[in-house]
């Protein structure tokens, strides 16, 4: 009876993918940061692993690990990339809550949901930050927004934050919002002369 060489059978390509994201993950989750490193920049494009990389972030302790997370978060950039950075505006490290910003700041469409509330939050200080969240949408939009804030603010350093951002990115339409809030706060020096900057820019009259 003649020998049949029989065949053997090969993995096939999608289970050798899987393999090595699963990999990946695992390196996520080591104690060498420079493999914590790696796996968080291959992780920049893929959206179903948001919740992994939030949690890795949570527990990370190294700057450019944090960084790289941060960025992989960025480059994702959906709604719960958004989710899992927001927390990091309150946090004490001024280093991660300027990354987080940052982050923030190039996802202008995918933050603009959470706008409004972060610019009615208790805390002045999120306040402030939500006005610079504001800087890189579309003029028309930050002008709407950083002028209903303006109607309604109590804080003068968050009028302030918005006014500084209004004077970069915001049209003549908010000048009556800006002569409504320098009149509120006219014993406070410094808001008025920031609105004054604004006003002369935005009609054209800077000298």
């Amino acid at each position: 009876m003649p020998f049949v060489k029989r065949e053997i059978a090969k993995p096939a390509k999608p289970a050798a993918a899987d393999s090595n994201e699963g990999s990946v993950l695992a390196s996520l989750r080591s104690s060498d940061p420079e493999v914590r490193w790696g796996a968080a920049r291959a992780l920049g494009h893929r959206a179903d692993e948001v919740p992994l990389l939030a949690a890795a972030l949570a527990a990370e302790t190294v700057e450019r690990v944090r960084e790289a997370m941060i960025t992989a978060l960025m480059r994702i950039g959906d709604e719960a990339s958004v989710t899992a950075l927001l927390p990091y505006l309150r946090a004490q490290d001024a280093g991660l809550r300027a990354a987080a910003i940052e982050a923030l700041q190039a996802l202008p469409d995918a933050i603009s949901p959470f706008v409004t509330a972060l610019l009615k939050d208790d805390d002045s200080d999120v306040r402030i930050l939500a006005s610079e969240l504001v800087r890189n949408m579309p003029a028309a939009e930050a002008t709407r927004i950083l002028c209903d804030l303006l109607a309604r603010e109590q804080h003068a350093n968050v009028c302030a934050a918005a006014i500084d951002v209004l004077t970069e990115v915001g049209t003549r339409d908010a000048v009556p919002a800006l002569r409504a809030c320098a009149a509120r706060f006219e014993g406070t020096p410094f808001v008025p002369f920031a609105a004054s900057i604004a006003i002369a820019r935005l009609s054209g009259t800077e000298t």
